[in-house]
């Protein structure tokens, strides 16, 4: 039997509702060895109200508790990253010593992050002009989301995951539809790090669910990375909608 991957939102593994499927292949057999849920804009928009719910007492704490949750969860990528790899090998075809080195990168960013007491620091200029003091303060935005392609599972989602999450915010991932497991695993061990149940959701899915995210209005920013005529679309998409948008195209896909 095939194994059927849904989403992951409020903290747990959810079944897909809009009956639509994409088959995952493992390229080392080219045999089909799941079927992934492609979300309907509905589900995208319950992960939104999802992520809505749980980001504001995320917010509320303190970010050294922020710092705590990022150490946790690089303790148990390292344990799990043989895990890990296997799952990147079967989905996209590397070698385990390639996923090994994707499983490398991607933690050295949420390693970055534990500094994010420091680094949400903000500026007081004392007398910057006649009876003129400046100040600046650095606070979430919300609701952040992240489209990111097959080439690197671990590594780009957690580039545009865990600054969000240490920065006080929810995160929603779109992942490419091809390789999802190892995201949705590391999703896993975000909540058994003591992440809140809802701060990072995993939504699964084709144009469809992206075009939900661009266009949710409690989605304030969006990182893209994939092919340069992709990165185009969503740029002026999400920016006509309101939303920051960081978007870098290359020779991937979505």
């Amino acid at each position: 039997m095939v194994t059927e991957i849904g989403h992951f939102i409020g903290g747990k593994r959810v079944a897909g509702s809009s009956g639509r499927f994409g088959d995952i292949f493992n390229p080392n057999t080219g045999e089909v060895s799941a079927r992934v849920a492609l979300a309907s804009a509905a589900e995208v928009r319950a992960a939104a109200e999802n992520a809505k719910s749980a980001q504001p007492a995320w917010a509320a704490k303190n970010p050294q508790v922020r710092a705590r949750v990022m150490m946790r969860f690089l303790e148990l990528a390292n344990a799990h990253r043989d895990e890990l790899a296997e799952l990147i090998s079967m989905q996209h075809g590397k070698t385990l010593p390639d996923a090994l080195g994707d499983l490398q990168r991607g933690p050295q960013v949420a390693e970055f992050t534990i500094g994010i007491p420091h680094l949400l620091k903000g500026e007081f200029s004392d007398g910057a002009g006649p009876s003129i003091d400046m100040y600046s303060m650095r606070q979430p935005v919300g609701i952040a989301a992240g489209i990111t392609p097959f080439n690197f599972p671990a590594m780009i989602p957690l580039w545009k995951a865990a600054p969000a999450i240490a920065c006080g915010n929810a995160f929603i991932l779109k992942p490419s539809e091809r390789d999802p497991s190892c995201p949705m695993r590391l999703a896993e061990l975000f909540v058994e790090a003591g992440l809140p149940a809802g701060i990072f959701n995993v939504v699964n899915g084709d144009k469809e669910a992206v075009d939900a995210i661009l266009d949710d209005p409690d989605i304030a920013a969006v990182g893209f990375v994939g092919s340069t005529p992709i990165a185009h679309y969503v740029y002026s998409r999400a920016t006509a909608h309101g939303k920051r948008a960081a978007c870098f195209g290359g020779a991937t896909t979505i």
